[in-house]
């Protein structure tokens, strides 16, 4: 079954947000935002034992932040400052994979990546999982943000969601020893076919992104790249639309060679008229000659 492919929101004025997306690609965004970020020396704080952390930016840095969608915007300090709220996938992505920002701990120490990892994981058990296939999806240029309204845990947007509808809910299937307890998701029938439910009721396809490893320890972001991701779109088949599907095919094919067919006779008609006309004219003059 085709994929429904990305729905795009309609702009005041008639624009074309399709074209401005094309015109102004996620990844071109993002890496405007890590070099803003880098030579700015952002530092993001921790805040509370959620895992995520504040971000403190100057106006331009929080424009770039809001196109390349990371954070929420939670506070406005003025013209000078501006304040981001970052969940735990996007600061250690932006700390890890973009290298664009510090980390500090609420007591102002600074952290390094592997106690960063170690707080994150320390404060939810799923972290290693959750942020893989994050940034397996983010690396790709996807927009990745929460997607528990939906129930899934995330959702992908092909760009800005002013832009553009989700198109993926996004499951995370930990698979293998390493993840202990953690993968029984959707091992049930009925498990399955509520989420199903959950996407399509939303218009959007269910995206299952199975993490699996042989042998990883999860103690270090080192296991990132022992982490295998595979990906897997599941669609429910409606049998009644599948038969009106076959049928708009067979009334296409049926017209198309209708027209085929009336094309061909006009061609055989323009071509025995011309032989009529010369086998005509041909008598006309042995005639003239005797």
């Amino acid at each position: 079954m085709d994929l429904p492919g990305p729905r795009w929101k309609k702009g005041k004025d008639s624009k074309d947000f399709a074209a401005l997306a094309a015109a102004n690609p996620m990844s071109s965004i993002v890496a405007e935002l890590q070099a803003s970020l880098r030579d700015s020396e952002s530092v993001a704080i921790l805040s509370g034992q959620g895992g995520g952390s504040v971000l403190g930016v100057r106006p331009h840095h929080a424009a770039l932040l809001n196109r390349a969608s990371f954070g929420r915007a939670v506070e406005n300090a003025g013209e000078e400052r501006q304040w981001f709220q970052l969940g735990p996938e996007e600061v250690f992505f932006l700390c890890h994979a973009l290298k664009c920002i510090t980390v500090e701990s609420e007591n102002k120490k600074q952290m390094g990546e592997g106690e960063l990892w170690d707080h994150l994981s320390s404060t939810s058990e799923p972290f290693p999982e959750m942020y893989k296939a994050y940034e397996h999806l983010r690396l790709k240029n996807w927009v990745v943000r929460p997607g528990l309204q939906y129930g899934a845990d995330f959702v992908a947007y092909r760009h800005h969601p002013a832009l553009v509808h989700s198109e993926f809910a996004v499951i995370v299937l930990p698979e293998g020893k390493v993840f202990d307890t953690r993968c029984g998701r959707l091992k049930v029938w009925s498990d399955l076919i509520c989420a199903l439910r959950a996407s399509g009721s939303v218009a959007k396809t269910l995206l299952v992104l199975t993490i699996s490893s042989r042998s990883c320890e999860l103690s270090s972001p080192d296991c990132l790249e022992q982490l295998v991701v595979h990906e897997r779109t599941i669609t429910r088949w409606i049998p009644r639309q599948r038969c009106e599907q076959q049928h708009k095919l067979c009334r296409e094919e049926f017209n198309r060679e209708e027209q085929e067919h009336i094309r061909e006779s006009v061609v055989y008609d323009y071509w025995g008229l011309i032989l009529g006309f010369t086998i005509l004219s041909s008598l006309l003059v042995y005639k003239l000659k005797f």
